[in-house]
Protein backbone atom coordinates (compact mmCIF):
# COMPACT_ATOMS: atom_id res chain seq x y z
CA UNK A 1 0.00 0.00 0.00
CA UNK A 2 1.21 3.53 -1.12
CA UNK A 3 1.77 5.67 1.69
CA UNK A 4 0.19 8.55 2.62
CA UNK A 5 1.06 12.09 2.76
CA UNK A 6 0.42 12.48 6.16
CA UNK A 7 2.76 9.32 7.27
CA UNK A 8 5.36 10.78 5.10
CA UNK A 9 5.02 14.09 6.98
CA UNK A 10 5.71 11.99 10.73
CA UNK A 11 8.35 10.02 9.03
CA UNK A 12 10.44 13.66 8.51
CA UNK A 13 9.41 15.20 11.57
CA UNK A 14 11.44 11.77 13.08
CA UNK A 15 13.90 12.07 11.14
CA UNK A 16 14.95 16.29 12.26
CA UNK A 17 14.03 15.17 15.79
CA UNK A 18 17.01 12.72 15.68
CA UNK A 19 19.29 14.65 13.55
CA UNK A 20 18.96 17.37 15.75
CA UNK A 21 19.40 15.13 18.90
CA UNK A 22 22.49 13.61 17.36
CA UNK A 23 23.90 17.36 16.92
CA UNK A 24 23.41 18.56 20.23
CA UNK A 25 25.11 15.64 22.16
CA UNK A 26 28.01 15.59 19.69
CA UNK A 27 28.55 19.72 21.01
CA UNK A 28 27.92 18.82 24.50
CA UNK A 29 30.54 15.92 24.36
CA UNK A 30 33.59 18.59 22.51
CA UNK A 31 33.36 20.65 25.40
CA UNK A 32 34.36 23.01 22.68
CA UNK A 33 33.67 27.14 23.84
CA UNK A 34 33.94 29.44 21.15
CA UNK A 35 36.34 32.11 22.24
CA UNK A 36 35.10 35.51 22.66
CA UNK A 37 37.04 38.41 19.89
CA UNK A 38 38.83 41.30 21.21
CA UNK A 39 36.03 43.26 20.17
CA UNK A 40 33.81 41.05 22.35
CA UNK A 41 36.25 41.95 25.53
CA UNK A 42 34.55 43.96 28.71
CA UNK A 43 36.15 46.72 30.40
CA UNK A 44 36.30 46.76 34.28
CA UNK A 45 37.82 49.63 36.58
CA UNK A 46 40.43 50.78 33.30
CA UNK A 47 41.36 46.63 32.95
CA UNK A 48 40.07 44.96 29.86
CA UNK A 49 38.83 41.31 30.36
CA UNK A 50 38.52 38.64 27.65
CA UNK A 51 36.31 35.77 27.36
CA UNK A 52 38.58 33.43 26.19
CA UNK A 53 41.02 33.94 29.49
CA UNK A 54 40.76 31.54 32.38
CA UNK A 55 38.21 32.37 35.17
CA UNK A 56 36.07 34.50 32.21
CA UNK A 57 32.95 36.50 33.13
CA UNK A 58 31.10 33.13 31.76
CA UNK A 59 30.37 32.21 35.56
CA UNK A 60 29.63 35.64 36.78
CA UNK A 61 32.19 35.55 39.14
CA UNK A 62 35.75 36.52 39.71
CA UNK A 63 38.43 37.68 36.66
CA UNK A 64 41.61 37.38 35.43
CA UNK A 65 44.16 40.56 35.04
CA UNK A 66 44.68 40.51 31.29
CA UNK A 67 47.71 42.52 30.37
CA UNK A 68 48.19 44.65 33.53
CA UNK A 69 51.63 44.84 34.07
CA UNK A 70 51.80 44.95 37.93
CA UNK A 71 53.45 47.72 39.57
CA UNK A 72 55.45 48.48 42.98
CA UNK A 73 54.52 51.45 45.09
CA UNK A 74 54.68 52.11 48.57
CA UNK A 75 51.30 51.18 50.60
CA UNK A 76 49.32 50.27 53.61
CA UNK A 77 47.57 47.11 53.12
CA UNK A 78 45.46 48.58 55.87
CA UNK A 79 44.07 51.30 53.99
CA UNK A 80 45.00 50.58 49.94
CA UNK A 81 42.16 50.91 47.96
CA UNK A 82 41.07 48.52 44.95
CA UNK A 83 42.38 50.53 42.68
CA UNK A 84 45.76 50.37 44.45
CA UNK A 85 45.67 46.73 45.62
CA UNK A 86 45.02 45.62 41.53
CA UNK A 87 47.65 47.95 40.39
CA UNK A 88 49.96 46.10 42.42
CA UNK A 89 49.03 42.68 40.43
CA UNK A 90 47.17 41.22 43.11
CA UNK A 91 44.04 39.42 41.35
CA UNK A 92 40.21 40.88 41.66
CA UNK A 93 39.42 37.86 43.89
CA UNK A 94 42.71 38.96 46.17
CA UNK A 95 41.32 42.22 46.41
CA UNK A 96 37.73 41.03 47.24
CA UNK A 97 39.15 38.93 49.86
CA UNK A 98 41.59 41.49 51.29
CA UNK A 99 38.30 43.78 51.70
CA UNK A 100 36.03 41.10 53.46
CA UNK A 101 39.44 40.07 55.73
CA UNK A 102 39.27 44.28 56.54
CA UNK A 103 35.33 44.09 56.96
CA UNK A 104 35.57 41.76 59.72
CA UNK A 105 38.02 43.41 62.10
CA UNK A 106 41.39 41.82 60.27
CA UNK A 107 44.25 43.91 60.67
CA UNK A 108 47.60 43.32 59.10
CA UNK A 109 49.91 44.73 61.91
CA UNK A 110 52.97 43.39 60.41
CA UNK A 111 54.21 42.81 56.37
CA UNK A 112 54.73 39.46 57.58
CA UNK A 113 50.39 39.50 57.99
CA UNK A 114 49.93 40.09 54.12
CA UNK A 115 52.65 37.13 53.26
CA UNK A 116 49.19 34.90 54.27
CA UNK A 117 47.06 36.56 51.73
CA UNK A 118 45.55 33.33 49.85
CA UNK A 119 47.17 32.54 46.14
CA UNK A 120 50.08 35.30 46.97
CA UNK A 121 52.99 33.18 45.40
CA UNK A 122 56.70 33.94 46.98
CA UNK A 123 58.15 35.78 44.18
CA UNK A 124 55.54 38.17 44.94
CA UNK A 125 55.51 38.91 48.37
CA UNK A 126 58.97 39.16 48.05
CA UNK A 127 58.73 42.31 45.23
CA UNK A 128 55.88 44.19 47.38
CA UNK A 129 57.46 43.36 50.82
CA UNK A 130 60.14 46.25 50.32
CA UNK A 131 56.93 48.74 49.49
CA UNK A 132 54.82 47.98 52.49
CA UNK A 133 53.95 50.34 54.93
CA UNK A 134 51.86 49.73 58.24
CA UNK A 135 50.51 52.85 59.87
CA UNK A 136 51.57 52.86 63.71
CA UNK A 137 48.12 53.54 64.52
CA UNK A 138 47.79 49.56 63.73
CA UNK A 139 50.15 48.56 65.98
CA UNK A 140 49.09 46.92 69.11
CA UNK A 141 48.60 49.04 72.35
CA UNK A 142 50.50 46.96 74.18
CA UNK A 143 53.91 48.40 72.80
CA UNK A 144 53.10 51.77 74.04
CA UNK A 145 53.10 49.98 77.79
CA UNK A 146 57.31 48.92 78.99
CA UNK A 147 57.38 45.84 80.92
CA UNK A 148 57.32 45.69 84.60
CA UNK A 149 60.39 47.07 86.34
CA UNK A 150 61.79 48.62 83.19
CA UNK A 151 63.87 51.99 84.00
CA UNK A 152 63.27 54.88 82.26
CA UNK A 153 59.38 53.77 82.02
CA UNK A 154 56.81 56.29 80.60
CA UNK A 155 54.81 57.07 83.51
CA UNK A 156 51.30 58.50 83.26
CA UNK A 157 51.56 61.61 85.51
CA UNK A 158 47.92 61.76 86.02
CA UNK A 159 47.94 58.28 88.41
CA UNK A 160 51.34 58.36 89.34
CA UNK A 161 52.54 61.70 89.75
CA UNK A 162 56.36 62.16 89.87
CA UNK A 163 57.23 62.69 93.40
CA UNK A 164 58.79 65.70 94.84
CA UNK A 165 62.72 65.49 96.06
CA UNK A 166 64.45 66.83 98.79
CA UNK A 167 64.21 70.42 98.39
CA UNK A 168 61.47 70.87 96.27
CA UNK A 169 58.21 72.22 97.66
CA UNK A 170 54.69 73.19 96.50
CA UNK A 171 52.70 76.46 97.74
CA UNK A 172 50.30 75.22 100.14
CA UNK A 173 47.41 78.03 99.38
CA UNK A 174 47.51 77.41 95.41
CA UNK A 175 48.65 73.98 95.02
CA UNK A 176 45.86 72.18 92.92
CA UNK A 177 45.50 68.32 93.57
CA UNK A 178 47.49 67.26 90.89
CA UNK A 179 50.44 69.12 92.59
CA UNK A 180 50.05 68.32 96.13
CA UNK A 181 49.51 64.36 95.11
CA UNK A 182 53.55 64.89 94.19
CA UNK A 183 54.30 65.32 98.27
CA UNK A 184 55.45 62.03 99.56
CA UNK A 185 53.13 60.04 101.47
CA UNK A 186 50.31 61.83 99.94
CA UNK A 187 47.61 60.70 97.11
CA UNK A 188 44.45 61.41 96.08
CA UNK A 189 42.11 61.24 98.86
CA UNK A 190 44.80 63.48 100.99
CA UNK A 191 45.02 65.82 98.18
CA UNK A 192 40.96 66.28 98.23
CA UNK A 193 41.52 66.49 102.00
CA UNK A 194 44.14 69.25 101.66
CA UNK A 195 42.11 71.38 99.42
CA UNK A 196 38.38 70.96 100.98
CA UNK A 197 39.98 71.75 104.50
CA UNK A 198 41.65 74.89 102.89
CA UNK A 199 38.41 76.03 101.87
CA UNK A 200 36.67 75.87 104.53
CA UNK A 201 39.16 77.42 106.62
CA UNK A 202 39.42 80.05 104.59
CA UNK A 203 43.03 79.60 103.52
CA UNK A 204 46.42 77.92 105.38
CA UNK A 205 47.70 80.58 108.14
CA UNK A 206 50.64 77.91 109.12
CA UNK A 207 51.77 74.31 107.22
CA UNK A 208 51.53 72.84 110.37
CA UNK A 209 47.25 72.97 109.91
CA UNK A 210 47.88 69.87 107.92
CA UNK A 211 48.47 67.76 110.60
CA UNK A 212 44.77 68.52 111.43
CA UNK A 213 44.02 66.64 108.97
CA UNK A 214 43.08 63.01 110.14
CA UNK A 215 46.39 60.79 108.48
CA UNK A 216 48.60 63.18 106.86
CA UNK A 217 51.77 62.58 107.59
CA UNK A 218 54.13 65.19 109.36
CA UNK A 219 56.75 64.27 107.02
CA UNK A 220 54.90 66.28 104.35
CA UNK A 221 55.73 69.62 106.02
CA UNK A 222 59.03 69.59 104.06
CA UNK A 223 57.36 69.29 100.77
CA UNK A 224 55.27 72.42 101.30
CA UNK A 225 55.80 76.27 101.88
CA UNK A 226 52.77 78.49 103.13
CA UNK A 227 52.34 80.50 99.89
CA UNK A 228 50.76 83.96 99.44
CA UNK A 229 48.03 83.80 102.37
CA UNK A 230 45.35 85.82 101.62
CA UNK A 231 43.05 84.39 104.08
CA UNK A 232 39.87 85.21 103.55
CA UNK A 233 38.36 86.04 107.18
CA UNK A 234 34.94 86.01 108.92
CA UNK A 235 32.76 88.85 110.24
CA UNK A 236 32.03 87.79 113.72
CA UNK A 237 29.22 90.67 114.07
CA UNK A 238 27.21 89.49 111.50
CA UNK A 239 26.69 86.08 111.08
CA UNK A 240 24.44 83.97 112.41
CA UNK A 241 24.90 81.30 114.28
CA UNK A 242 24.64 78.36 111.84
CA UNK A 243 26.85 80.30 109.49
CA UNK A 244 29.61 80.80 112.52
CA UNK A 245 30.05 77.30 113.61
CA UNK A 246 30.48 76.17 109.59
CA UNK A 247 33.95 77.99 110.27
CA UNK A 248 36.61 74.34 111.51
CA UNK A 249 37.79 76.58 114.43
CA UNK A 250 33.99 77.75 116.13
CA UNK A 251 31.81 75.00 117.23
CA UNK A 252 28.42 75.49 118.69
CA UNK A 253 29.17 76.80 121.95
CA UNK A 254 31.88 79.37 120.70
CA UNK A 255 29.29 80.44 117.91
CA UNK A 256 26.55 80.93 120.69
CA UNK A 257 29.06 82.59 123.10
CA UNK A 258 29.89 84.91 120.45
CA UNK A 259 25.89 85.49 119.62
CA UNK A 260 24.94 85.76 123.59
CA UNK A 261 27.79 88.64 123.49
CA UNK A 262 26.18 90.42 120.90
CA UNK A 263 22.01 90.28 122.17
CA UNK A 264 23.69 91.36 125.60
CA UNK A 265 26.36 93.45 125.31
CA UNK A 266 26.92 94.40 121.34
CA UNK A 267 29.47 93.81 118.87
CA UNK A 268 32.98 92.47 119.65
CA UNK A 269 35.27 95.24 119.30
CA UNK A 270 38.68 93.63 119.33
CA UNK A 271 40.12 90.00 120.09
CA UNK A 272 40.31 91.56 124.09
CA UNK A 273 36.19 90.68 123.75
CA UNK A 274 36.76 87.17 122.91
CA UNK A 275 38.98 86.40 125.51
CA UNK A 276 36.34 87.73 127.57
CA UNK A 277 34.06 84.60 126.35
CA UNK A 278 34.33 81.83 129.01
CA UNK A 279 33.89 79.30 125.66
CA UNK A 280 37.01 80.23 123.88
CA UNK A 281 40.24 78.55 125.85
CA UNK A 282 44.27 80.49 125.11
CA UNK A 283 44.41 78.08 122.26
CA UNK A 284 40.98 78.27 120.47
CA UNK A 285 41.61 82.49 120.34
CA UNK A 286 44.84 81.21 118.68
CA UNK A 287 43.37 79.80 115.98
CA UNK A 288 40.75 81.81 115.42
CA UNK A 289 42.16 84.98 115.08
CA UNK A 290 43.55 84.87 112.17
CA UNK A 291 40.46 84.42 110.50
CA UNK A 292 38.28 86.97 112.12
CA UNK A 293 37.16 90.58 111.76
CA UNK A 294 35.19 92.71 113.75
Amino acid sequence: MKPSRNDNLILLTIAIAVIAFLVGRGLRDTGDVVPLSAGDSVAVAGIRYHGHERGSMRSGGYYNVGGQKAERFFFDPNTADSTQLLRLGLRPWMVRNIYKYRSRGGVFRTPEDFARIYGLTVGEYKSMKPYIRISPDYGPASALVAPRGEQNHVRDSLRYPVKLSLGEHVMLNTADTSALKRIPGIGSRYARAIVNYRNRLGGYADVRQLLEIDGVPEDALKYVELGAADLRKININRLTLDQLKKHPYLNFYHSRAIINHRRLHGPLRSVADLKMLPDFSEDDIKRIVPYVDF
